[in-house]
C-alpha cells in the first residue's frame, strides 16, 4: 500500500488548509483500516490530527476538532484533510498514515506517506 500526500506548501494565517492523500495498492474501505492524518511540527514529536475509518466514521484530536474535517472519496480512493483558521503553530510536516487500530503508538502505524511540508506564514 502506498500513500501520497499533496497540498499547498505555504498557507497564510486564518486561511484554510486542504490536503489530499491518494492511496494505491489497497482500498480505503478495506475492513478495519483507519486512515489518519498525523503532523510533526519542527523540533517536536508526532501529533495525531484525526482519522477516517473504513466504515466512514471520523475521529479527531480534541484540541483540533473544532477546526478539522476529514473526508474521503471512495471512487478516487482518496482521503482529505481540511483545517480552518490556520495559525503559525500549525506549521508542520503532515503525514497520511494507516493503521488497523487507533490504539497503537503512532510510530507503529502500518503504512505512511512521505509527508508534505505545510508552512503557515504571511
Amino acid at each position: 500500500v502506498q500513500l501520497q500526500e499533496s497540498g499547498p506548501g505555504l498557507v497564510k494565517p486564518s486561511q484554510t488548509l486542504s490536503l489530499t492523500c491518494t492511496v494505491s495498492g489497497g482500498s480505503i474501505t478495506a475492513n478495519y483500516y483507519y486512515w489518519s492524518w498525523i503532523r510533526q511540527p519542527p523540533g517536536k514529536g508526532l501529533e495525531w490530527v484525526g482519522a477516517i475509518a473504513y466504515s466512514g466514521s471520523t475521529y479527531y484530536s480534541p484540541s483540533l476538532k473544532s477546526r478539522t474535517s476529514i473526508s474521503r472519496d471512495n471512487a478516487k480512493n482518496t482521503v482529505y484533510l481540511q483545517m480552518n483558521s490556520l495559525k503559525p503553530e500549525d506549521t508542520a510536516v503532515y503525514y497520511c498514515a494507516a493503521t488497523q487500530s487507533l490504539s497503537v503508538p503512532r510510530n507503529n502505524y502500518d503504512y505512511w506517506g512521505q509527508g508534505t511540508q505545510v508552512t503557515v506564514s504571511s
